[in-house]
């Protein structure tokens, strides 16, 4: 044995080169993923750590700065007003989304539920709809003057609001939009889930006299722990990428006081408006840490929370 095993150390290794070679038509085949991932992943995300120490307004030269576009982000009151707005907008989505998200899975999992491949497709629906469509939809529903919104609080006596004049009710007309395109895709994620746990559950939940609420919370909810905290974690990146819906609703500005400015707005300005180009790229890695940071602190929680 120890004989055999010698012999296969002393045997010949390939190199990897040579072995790439001798097997050049299977790598052929699979390399068109590897160069678009080259040219549209890996490079960029390298070239925007290089720009991150250089000042560069896209045209001209770059100037070497080294870390002071670091320094001036941790002094820069309206990238951490931006900070602060994207979190109010996360918490404000994201509790009713997946709170509506696992109510809606749950009763089109429950027996008494007719046409469910309608419901299921019907849900979906909002998520495919384009961002662009729905933000025009929404600036027009909470208009300030002329919106639909206004036009049925006025119709009862009441004083209209201007949605889009208030630094609170800014983030709550985003985080609307945020909720009503999300809320089906995650009850289609959390049906999947449901339909992974066996009936003879919940059929023993009823012998024993258990509620749908009792089954609800002792049953469905501890056994989709891994996909809540999945949908958390993923909400959670998508919260913090939030762009297309603040900028169609307010402009780049982030509208009145910079109040619907989120990370990924402001880092878009700083880039394609200001022509900041190196220290948009600096906000960009802000914006990764963060995510990683808050990514992470979701996961510890809602794991401790699962284990009580």
């Amino acid at each position: 044995m120890e004989g055999l095993e010698r012999s296969i150390d002393q045997a010949p290794k390939k190199s990897v080169w040579k072995e790439i070679y001798e097997k050049k038509v299977l790598y052929l085949f699979i390399s068109p993923f590897y160069i678009v991932f080259l040219i549209f992943g890996l490079f960029p995300i390298l070239f925007s750590l290089y720009l991150s120490f250089q000042k560069w307004d896209g045209i001209g030269e770059m100037e070497f700065v080294g870390l002071k576009q670091f320094k001036y982000l941790m002094t820069d009151d309206l990238f951490w007003q931006a900070v602060g707005n994207t979190f109010i907008i996360w918490f404000i989505s994201t509790i009713p989304m997946l709170i509506g998200a696992l109510v809606i899975a749950f009763l089109l999992n429950a027996s008494f539920v007719k046409m469910k491949g309608f419901y299921r497709a019907a849900y979906f629906v909002t998520n495919v709809t384009s961002i662009v469509a729905v933000t025009i939809i929404f600036k027009s529903i909470f208009g300030n003057h002329y919106g639909l919104l206004n036009y049925l609080i006025t119709t009862i006596g009441l004083e209209p609001v201007e949605w889009l004049n208030s630094s609170f009710l800014i983030k709550l007309v985003i985080a609307s939009m945020v909720v009503w395109r999300w809320t089906g895709y995650n009850a289609i994620i959390y049906l999947a889930g449901l339909q992974a746990i066996p009936n003879d559950l919940y059929e023993a939940a009823k012998i024993d006299g258990a509620s749908i609420f009792q089954q609800f919370f002792y049953i469905t909810i501890p056994l989709l722990r891994p996909i809540i905290l999945f949908t958390v974690l993923m909400t959670t990146i998508g919260s913090m990428q939030l762009f297309t819906e603040p900028q169609v609703l307010l402009g780049n500005s982030g509208g009145v006081g910079g109040a619907g400015l989120t990370i990924t707005l402001y880092m878009y300005k700083q880039g394609f408006i200001d022509n900041q180009f190196g220290y948009a790229s600096v906000v960009s890695w802000a914006l990764f840490i963060i995510i990683a940071l808050f990514s992470l602190f979701n996961w510890k929680v809602v794991q401790k929370t699962g284990a009580r």
